[in-house]
């Protein structure tokens, strides 16, 4: 039986998270954690992993504290950067036997979107990135469009392709979107949406659009599951849920 704390309990995608361990038969519910409340109670309720869904001014203390505390955590949390990446590499290194797993998205539908994106990749001389989101969400563009559009480019530069074309001369700020390693980026904000990702891409004479839907948040507890029931297999740091699924080969 798997011990589980929810940061971030009373939130959207908290609360789906803390009905799917109570349902679970191979998980339990060790503590649900909001704002403000002492994490000590991970560590009193002998946790074995955390999950967060909290906020980007919160998450890099609360992962800290489960690293020295020998607490597994699966974070879907947004806003991380390389320098945030680093940061938990640094104190992971004196816990060799903890993971951390942060993923993007953790919809398998997702998941799969940002693989298949990969896979296309070589084959297009243009691509773009569209991602749509509810108008509460913080970051623009979401990490997921961020990591598809990484995918991509890492693809495209191990086929040896160069810049997509591009005539534009005149343009009004953003109009061409955000560029992730030179993948225009767009992010829509728009009530009506949860979380919705679009990748173009084109060649002569023919386009292909890969798209996927989370039409609510209970989209994400099968890939959080997943999570929970893997992580301690995998010490230090994992990026995306694409391992814990197979499809990093």
């Amino acid at each position: 039986m798997i011990r589980v704390a929810v940061l971030g309990a009373s939130g959207r995608v908290g609360t789906a998270i803390v009905a799917a361990i109570k349902k679970s038969e191979d998980m339990e519910l060790s503590a649900a954690v909001d704002r403000g409340e002492d994490l000590q109670v991970l560590v009193d309720s002998n946790t074995d992993v955390a999950v967060d869904f909290t906020q980007p001014d919160a998450v890099m203390d609360n992962v800290a504290f489960c690293i020295d505390n020998s607490i597994h955590a699966v974070v879907g949390t947004t806003g991380w950067t390389q320098e945030r990446y680093d940061a938990v590499r640094r104190q992971l290194a004196d816990h060799p036997d903890v993971g951390v797993l942060v993923a993007p998205n953790f919809a398998i539908s997702a998941v799969l979107t940002m693989k298949f994106a990969e896979i296309a990749a070589p084959f297009f001389e243009s691509v773009e990135v569209i991602e749509l989101h509810h108008p509460n969400k913080k970051d623009a563009p979401s990490g997921t469009a961020v990591h598809t559009a990484e995918g991509i480019a890492a693809a495209r530069r191990k086929a040896g392709l160069g810049e997509q074309p591009d005539a534009t001369e005149q343009q009004l700020d953003g109009a061409r979107g955000a560029q992730v390693e030179s993948v225009p980026v767009h992010a829509v904000r728009m009530t009506g949406m949860v979380a919705h990702e679009q990748v173009i891409f084109g060649t002569q004479g023919q386009t292909l659009t890969i798209k996927q839907d989370s039409y609510d948040r209970e989209s994400f507890v099968p890939g959080v599951v997943i999570g929970v029931q893997k992580i301690a297999q995998h010490p230090g740091l994992t990026i995306g849920l694409e391992g814990f699924l197979g499809l990093d080969v």
